[in-house]
């Protein structure tokens, strides 16, 4: 059978970088090596990617199989099995997956530069501080490079010195026999923790850590229109990082009170409007709070209990545009006991219901009697 095209092989065209075919490379040893792929043909995967990587990463190999194909690099390629060249892709590939610890002949290496830890903050507001906007002060309890010592975990005049269980190389390599042949164990050294260095006389002020807590005041804008449960990033206020590793983030979280007569829904403000029986019937013109100051709002006459008002444009401000919702006033008819009556009401009642006709129980219509129409609002 005719070998595969090593292009086919990596999933790359023929014009790719170099930086494009290391990187369809790793993405197959990821997929396909055998410790993770199960299939049957793991090993035939796997030797055949890296056959093709071992050629198109390097520029000669390569330039001799785009002209001649797979007649001019015969024998260039590994023979089945791993490639020293692969070796070291594979190792980093299983670092970026395992954190580490699978050897395949390398040195030990120092860590890295680490990312510092972010930070969680909760916050909360009133409800009209969520609609309208505020600004907040907070105080936040971080560590921070230790002043005295610069960072370094060792008293002023005195320095770190190499790591002797590692040799400064961070790391430890233990190798062990099996029936597989010599395999290398690598780990992060006990002794610096990776940093290659020791101190043999800590810093005063940061007890050898090379940071300190501290506790900061900073000023947080919360936006118009935030919900609860909002969470806000402040880039680079989290915990500091470590050899020279970037800062993590602060998260603040939003946690809006409930208001007294107020709900929200999405970007709309919804209120319960009590009137009377007369207002109801009548009309009426009611003075009603919003967030914008008290507001008049028009009550039509023959109101029925129920009836929504719509006051645009008195809402939420939208998070992620202009503009405002609306607020939803839904009207509630106070129908009295005959105990919160005087004596001259309930005689004016009296007077009002010889003048009326009994209502009589309504026929089903085209919309169906009271239950239908109330399945059909709630959309049962």
């Amino acid at each position: 059978m005719a070998p595969r095209d090593y292009y086919e092989i990596l999933g790359v065209s023929r014009t790719a970088s170099q930086e494009e075919i290391k990187r369809a490379y790793r993405k197959l040893v990821k997929q396909y090596h055998p410790d993770i792929y199960k299939g049957p043909d793991a090993d035939t995967r796997i030797k055949e990617i890296n056959e093709a990587y071992e050629v198109l990463s390097d520029a000669q190999k390569r330039a001799r199989y785009d002209r001649y194909g797979h007649a001019g690099v015969s024998g260039a390629a590994g023979a089945g099995g791993y490639e020293p060249g692969g070796f070291a892709d594979i190792s980093d590939i299983f670092e970026e997956i395992f954190g580490g610890g699978f050897g395949f002949g390398r040195g030990g290496r120092r860590q890295g530069p680490v990312r510092g830890a972010d930070i969680r903050l909760d916050v909360t507001i009133e409800f009209e501080e969520a609609v309208l906007g505020t600004e907040k002060e907070i105080e936040v309890n971080r560590h921070e490079t230790c002043p005295r010592c610069q960072g370094s975990g060792a008293e002023p005049g005195t320095y770190p010195m190499r790591c002797p269980t590692c040799n400064g190389m961070g790391q430890v390599r233990q190798r062990q026999q099996t029936i597989f042949g010599t395999f290398v164990n690598v780990t992060t050294c006990p002794r610096c923790k990776g940093t290659g260095e020791v101190v043999t006389t800590p810093c005063r002020e940061c007890h050898g850590t090379g940071q300190v807590e501290v506790t900061r005041r900073l000023r947080v804008k919360i936006p118009a229109g935030v919900q609860d449960g909002t969470r806000i990033r402040l880039p680079g206020e989290g915990e500091p990082g470590k050899r020279g590793g970037q800062p993590g983030n602060l998260y603040v979280f939003i946690h809006v009170k409930p208001h007294k007569l107020f709900k929200r829904m999405d970007d709309d403000i919804l209120l319960d409007l009590p009137i009377n029986i007369a207002q109801a019937v009548l009309g009426a013109e009611v003075e009603i709070p919003t967030l914008d100051g008290p507001k008049l709002v028009k009550i039509p006459p023959g109101t029925q209990p129920g009836k929504v008002l719509r006051l645009r444009g008195l809402g939420v401000p939208h998070l992620r545009g202009g503009g405002r919702g609306d607020m939803l006033i839904t009207v509630d008819v106070h129908i009295p006991k005959q105990s919160e009556l005087t004596e001259e009401q309930k005689e004016l009642f009296y007077r009002l219901a010889e003048t009326l006709e009994p209502m009589p129980v309504e026929e089903r219509g085209e919309h169906g009697g009271f239950f239908e129409r109330m399945k059909e609002a709630l959309g049962l």
